[in-house]
């Protein structure tokens, strides 16, 4: 058994090479030689989003807060709310942040491929977040 207690590992500002607007990242746990998952709790301030991503073996999200908005390449704009999980495919170009007036937190979870568990693309411009 293994306890990480809350508040071992220090939150981080999501860097703006990957989000755009304010996010907090407070990672959860890492992969390890017995897991190959890692998660992190990660909150949006209103407006903020990720930047287009795909995850070498997909993603699930399981929002705890707020209301928020998730869309995969070539689909509409979703609406997420506490209670919901997306699970995004593998390879499947996504993003997801908070809603334009409201803040949003999911827990991120993804595995590692060959070390790897996410390619970072674009940035998702205000037209692409509103819809337009």
């Amino acid at each position: 058994m293994d306890i990480i207690r809350n508040g071992a590992t220090p939150s981080t500002k999501g860097p703006s090479d990957w989000f755009t607007g304010q996010v907090r990242v407070d990672p959860l746990f890492a992969a390890n030689e017995a897991r190959r998952g890692a998660a992190a709790s990660v909150t949006f301030e209103p407006g903020a989003r990720t930047a287009w991503h795909t995850h070498p073996r997909g993603q699930t999200l399981i929002v705890t807060a707020g209301l928020g908005r998730a869309q995969r390449e070539g689909g509409p704009i979703e609406e997420i709310r506490p209670g919901d999980v997306v699970w995004f495919e593998p390879g499947e170009r996504h993003w997801h942040g908070a809603a334009p007036n409201a803040a949003m937190t999911h827990i991120a979870i993804q595995e590692h491929e060959d070390g790897k568990v996410v390619d970072w693309m674009e940035p998702v411009s205000d037209a692409d977040y509103r819809g337009e």
